[in-house]
């Protein structure tokens, strides 16, 4: 039997259908007079809500909570209604029928969860509390006026949700009676249309089922299996025709999605892993989309932003004016700005390009930025050190130079002039080769610590402190200066010894120097808990002199950085000491830090990991 037209397999069930049509047309009545009566149910409580929010949105400003209950009671009753109140969290505050106190939170109702996004919420459902069948209507409370500011506490937007409902039980009586009616009616010419309706639909919706299930695969990304139907018997000429086309068109799908999911991860991929930040915003400057490294950089969510314009999330003129320019004159732009984080700053090196569609258009605005904070600093230590290691080689070199000069000029003769300038320029050569000396030692500590070339073991730290305090006493004696040496003969760590005592030496030494005569300075070492959760080592050189300005504190370890050039000449010193300090606590995997206060002195800070005791 050759596939027929739909039509021909649809003509001869017209009966059955006519038979349909009259359930359907019976049906849709009493839906429609069910709906009907709800609607007048509806309006009467609106009607009734309404005049009463007023009331009740007084009493919640003002906090009157028992009054608010018995003013429920009271309404309740006169209308014949259910009256609720919940406040912003969803807690029962009032209700006309229940003891507020115990009833549950009323939230996730579907009406008052409606009426919290500032509708007016309706529902039909069974009631728990009162056991019928129940319609509610849930408007939205909100502040007036005064009260709006007097709530600062809550939400002044929407304090709260009242809530009236009324019993639908007499309704479903009356529409159960017609229903009755009408299916009684229904019934005889229904038996009579089921023998036709079942052949019928049973040749008809088989194939169609059977595309259905098909279909649904395929919506589920199943693309495995093809549409099967009985062309013979079961399938009319249309629903083959359009089951070929269908399993035409899943297998052209599939191979579409398969290379749009393809690409779209290869892009993924790519724009997350990207160690710039990338920002995409559109025309109206709302952002399109941004990367992971974007999120971090502007410290906020990478999904949150998206539909967001760019002033909200990026507080940067300069960067909105660079977006504004490019949309403007569709043209690359290459800049940088500064981001400020406090009393950070960090540097952005911006590539700004124009988005196109596919017809060319403009559609928004593509910029990268790379995080150049960085090399910005090393310029300025580079630049810093070049002209500070300047600066201290020339003083000694034209002191050295001027006097040598003096003495070719005839100053020899004079003895004692003579062995006075060559004292001046034997103490200057000193003071050049502390220089060289240090810088070179500074060089070697970093050298080693790239190569990983500095030999830590486990050793007694009170053994290396007291080496240090015992070369640094005859500097302390000279001033009257007492070093008190606090640390746990038990106490181990892993450390190049030689390296630490020469820290702790620079350390000493500089607090003997910035000290009074008589004064005293403390070393102290103990395991205190890093931030990691972890057991470090904590060493600290405290003196009690002239202090630091705090201004100077976060440069005091660069390299010839000096808080008070004019006293660290006077008192010696290469203005490498601290930086040494620095490499060496970091060639052991630590750091260094320093609290001042002028006038009152100054602690250093060395911070070594691990520490144990024996």
């Amino acid at each position: 039997m050759h596939n027929r037209k739909l039509i021909w397999r649809i003509f001869p069930a017209n009966l059955a259908i006519t038979l349909l049509a009259m359930l359907v047309v019976a049906w849709y009545g009493s839906a429609v007079l069910h709906r009907n009566y709800l609607e007048q149910a509806e309006a009467a409580l609106k009607a009734q809500v309404y005049l009463i929010r007023d009331q009740v949105t007084e009493l919640m400003a003002a906090r009157k909570f028992e009054e608010l209950r018995q003013y429920t009671l009271k309404a309740g009753r006169e209308a014949s209604v259910r009256i609720t109140v919940v406040d912003h969290t969803g807690r029962v505050i009032a209700d006309s029928s229940e003891n507020p106190d115990i009833m549950d939170p009323h939230r996730d109702r579907p009406e008052i969860a409606e009426a919290f996004q500032g509708q007016t919420g309706i529902a039909v459902r069974f009631s728990k509390t009162l056991q019928e069948n129940m319609i509610y209507v849930a408007v939205p409370l909100e502040w007036q006026g005064d009260s709006a500011r007097d709530r600062g506490k809550i939400d002044a937007a929407m304090p709260g949700v009242l809530r009236v409902s009324g019993p639908v039980t007499a309704i479903d009586r009356t529409i159960k009676s017609i229903k009755i009616k009408i299916a009684g009616g229904a019934i005889v010419a229904v038996l009579a249309a089921i023998l036709i309706t079942l052949l019928v639909s049973r040749r008809i919706s088989k194939p169609l089922e059977e595309m259905k299930q098909s279909a649904e695969r395929f919506s589920r990304g199943d693309f495995s299996q093809r549409m099967s139907l009985d062309h013979g018997k079961s399938a009319s000429l249309e629903v083959a025709a359009l089951a070929a086309a269908l399993d035409s068109m899943a297998e052209q799908l599939n191979e579409r999605i398969r290379t749009i999911l393809r690409q779209r991860n290869e892009l993924e991929a790519v724009f997350s892993s990207m160690s710039e930040a990338v920002l995409a915003v559109d025309t109206e400057e709302k952002i399109i989309n941004l990367n992971k490294a974007a999120a971090v950089l502007f410290a906020v969510e990478q999904k949150s932003v998206q539909g967001k314009l760019l002033q909200e999330v990026v507080r940067n003129v300069d960067l909105q004016h660079q977006v504004k320019q490019i949309l403007a004159n569709p043209e690359p732009l290459e800049d940088e700005i500064a981001l400020r984080y406090g009393d950070d700053e960090r540097f952005l090196q911006t590539n700004g390009v124009p988005l196109h569609d596919g017809s060319g258009k403009i559609i928004g605005v593509l910029v990268v930025l790379n995080d150049v904070t960085r090399l910005r600093r090393l310029e300025n230590v580079r630049r810093d050190f070049v002209a500070n290691v300047s600066h201290e080689l020339k003083t000694p070199i034209t002191s050295i130079k001027g006097y040598v000069e003096t003495l070719l000029e005839g100053a020899i003769d004079d003895r004692e002039d003579a062995l006075h300038f060559l004292r001046i320029v034997a103490r200057q050569s000193e003071r050049l080769y502390a220089i060289i000396e240090d810088l070179l030692a500074l060089s070697r500590i970093e050298k080693q610590s790239e190569d990983r070339e500095v030999d830590l073991r486990a050793g007694e730290l009170y053994q290396v402190l007291a080496e240090a305090v015992l070369t640094c006493k005859m500097k302390a004696d000279e001033k009257r200066i007492h070093i008190a040496l606090h640390c746990p003969d038990t106490l181990r760590v892993r450390m190049n010894s030689t390296l630490l005592e020469q820290a702790m030496v620079n350390l000493v030494v500089n607090a003997i120097k910035y000290s009074d005569e008589g004064s005293e300075v403390v070393v102290r070492a103990e395991e205190k808990k890093s931030g990691d959760g972890g057991r470090g080592i904590v060493i600290s050189v405290q003196d009690f002199g002239v202090g630091i300005a705090r201004k100077h504190l976060p440069r005091l370890f660069e390299r010839f950085y000096r808080s008070d050039k004019a006293r660290s000449r006077k008192v010696g010193g290469t203005g490498l000491g601290l930086a040494i300090v620095k490499h060496i606590a970091q060639a052991h995997g630590g750091d260094v830090s320093v609290q001042s206060h002028e006038g009152k002195g100054s602690t250093f800070f060395i911070h070594l990991p691990g520490g144990s005791k024996q």
